[in-house]
């Protein structure tokens, strides 16, 4: 085995686990899921059937990431965040009959690369959350979210763009339209609501 898991952790045989992942205490990841090399699952999270992370991602504490869920490579979902599965969630059907798990279809949060989910952040399936976006401690996504984007509040909505360092974006002086991180002096263009790289200033 080339990963490690904490004897209170509970990892289904069904499930792959890349070479130096830390899956820690009361963790659980069920069967099917598939997690990347260098993955770090934080006490208490819980990773449901089916769900893919890529590499380098790190689940906090006490996160949530229900199926079909898939993160790609470097995302990080902050403590107690959920990442939802249903629609229309209820209990029972309309006759009051106990739903089981045939009864309804799950749908995913899809998380772009590098793409970060702040504590009790809940993402409201199905959403797509885009590239190296950032979602705010407590806010609630309800719409897809572009790359790069800052969302905060209830529902989220976009307050500011961000760079791969996590950094608010400054306006450029000299070139409309243009953003720079104050960082690591990376360019991004907006262009129809979008935000792309450009490269280095």
């Amino acid at each position: 085995m080339n990963y490690r898991v904490q004897p209170t952790a509970q990892v289904d045989a069904q499930a792959v686990v890349g070479a130096g992942t830390t899956v820690w205490e009361l963790a659980q990841i069920r069967e099917d899921a598939r997690l990347g090399e260098n993955c770090v699952v934080g006490r208490g999270a819980y990773i449901g059937p089916g769900v893919t992370l890529g590499d380098n991602c790190k689940l906090q504490n006490h996160a949530l990431v229900y199926e079909p869920a898939v993160l790609g490579d470097g995302v990080f979902i902050g403590p107690a965040a959920v990442l939802t599965n249903d629609h229309h969630p209820r209990a029972v059907d309309p006759d009051g009959r106990l739903k089981r798990g045939g009864d309804w279809e799950p749908v995913a949060v899809r998380v772009g690369e590098g793409a970060a989910v702040g504590a009790r952040a809940v993402c409201v399936a199905p959403v797509s959350i885009g590239r190296w976006a950032l979602i705010a401690a407590g806010a609630v996504v309800t719409a897809d979210v572009p790359d790069f984007a800052l969302m905060m509040g209830v529902p989220a909505r976009r307050a500011a763009w961000v760079g791969r360092a996590g950094v608010r974006l400054t306006a450029h002086p000299d070139r409309p339209g243009v953003w720079c991180c104050p960082r690591t002096g990376a360019l991004y263009e907006e262009r129809d609501g979008l935000l792309t790289e450009c490269g280095a200033p």
